[in-house]
């Protein structure tokens, strides 16, 4: 398997955390601490301490948007608790003109490119939710499983045809790589060198499918020797690891000289603490000693131990972080509940102009609300 060059320490996965082979780039260990002979990236104080901001800013929206959903003020969410770290430390190796294409499950990026209250509307079950995001060089989430592979090796292509100074991160979950999307996606990457990062996921189930059933594979990572690219593992719950390899592969993505560009395959490890989506229950195919023993990996405390060794957080700083973590989410909750969409939107988009059938069945219910108002519609339903 190929071998990007980072300044970070390797480790030998073993027993269930890990997945059960091969080498990842680590440079904090599991309680925070610089590993021996591992380098630290070279962030600025400030950007450190956003990149935990950031941390906590995604596990608490995460936390509210399952409240949400409980209460029925949210439709079905998938839970990022136990991948900010990779969410996070990958985006923020990016430069702002790179673009983002990502899963369902990678919020923690989005929050890095700034989250707006349209981005829940998506989950309330608005059209809106997905248009701005393009505004971030973020693309549409993606609900059909690999899909999106294609289209980031195609934007990938046209950047590099264009002569934009431009990558593409594409995320996606173990589970994708059983799909020829991800095949078709990789190997012609390969063949025309596009400028494209293919960031997988690998918290260890495809709902309920472990990774080991997944693929005969090792790992996900030597996948990417077929291809003729590179192909790398690191922790993924390690934020400041994910960062610099990411770093790196944006690197040799957009070529150290004109030109020269070279797509990379990154296999992050991980684990999803919470359910797959809020529609499935986890205790029927895992056992709580197995979610204990992955949360001693918890990005958050890891990065939280490594500032306050180096005397960038402490407990009033912690708490001013939780304060404005709580009240930032809160009023995105707000603004995102006072938006009020109008019903003829379900009839928008279908196509690219309106057939004849999306015509009259939307001058049948112009007529239904004109005689009945949209309360009388909605007990209807």
């Amino acid at each position: 398997m190929s071998r990007l060059s980072v300044p970070c320490d390797t480790v030998t996965d073993q027993g269930s955390l890990g997945d059960g082979a091969g080498d990842r780039v680590q440079i904090l260990d599991e309680d925070g601490h610089v590993r021996a002979d591992a380098s630290v990236p070279d962030l600025s104080d400030e950007r450190l301490v956003e990149m935990y901001r950031q941390l906590r800013l995604a596990r608490h929206f995460d936390e509210r948007m399952i409240s949400l959903q409980r209460q029925g003020r949210l439709g079905t969410y998938p839970s990022l608790a136990g991948q900010e770290g990779a969410q996070v430390g990958s985006t923020h190796a990016l430069a702002d003109e790179d673009w983002i294409s990502f899963q369902y499950r990678e919020h923690g990026a989005v929050i890095v490119r700034g989250l707006e209250p349209e981005y829940l509307l998506y989950w309330m079950g608005h059209e809106r939710g997905n248009e701005w995001l393009a505004e971030k060089n973020v693309f549409p989430l993606n609900i059909s499983i690999a899909s999106h592979l294609p289209h980031a090796t195609g934007m990938a292509w046209a950047a590099k045809l264009k002569g934009d100074d431009r990558a593409v991160v594409c995320h996606f979950g173990d589970g994708a790589t059983s799909e020829g999307d991800f095949h078709e996606a990789l190997n012609y990457a390969g063949v025309f060198d596009v400028p494209a990062i293919f960031f997988c996921n690998n918290n260890q189930y495809a709902i309920s499918h472990p990774r080991e059933r997944q693929t005969a594979s090792p790992t996900i990572a030597q996948k990417a020797d077929a291809y003729g690219i590179d192909g790398i593992r690191v922790d993924g719950m390690d934020p400041l690891a994910v960062y610099e390899v990411t770093r790196q592969a944006v690197r040799k993505a957009k070529g150290p000289e004109e030109g020269q560009c070279r797509p990379t395959l990154v296999e992050a490890v991980m684990y999803r603490f919470g359910a797959h989506t809020t529609a499935d229950d986890p205790s029927v195919y895992r056992d709580d000693a197995e979610v204990e023993e992955w949360k001693q990996r918890d990005p958050i405390p890891r990065l939280e131990t490594f500032l306050r060794e180096r005397g960038l957080l402490d407990d009033e700083a912690v708490d001013a972080i939780e304060g404005d973590v709580r009240e930032t989410v809160a009023d995105l909750i707000d603004a995102a509940e006072e938006f009020e969409p109008d019903p003829e939107q379900l009839f928008a988009n279908a196509y690219e102009s309106d057939t004849p059938r999306i015509r009259e069945q939307r001058e049948v219910f112009r007529q239904l609300r004109e005689r009945h108002g949209d309360d009388a519609l909605l007990e209807d339903e």
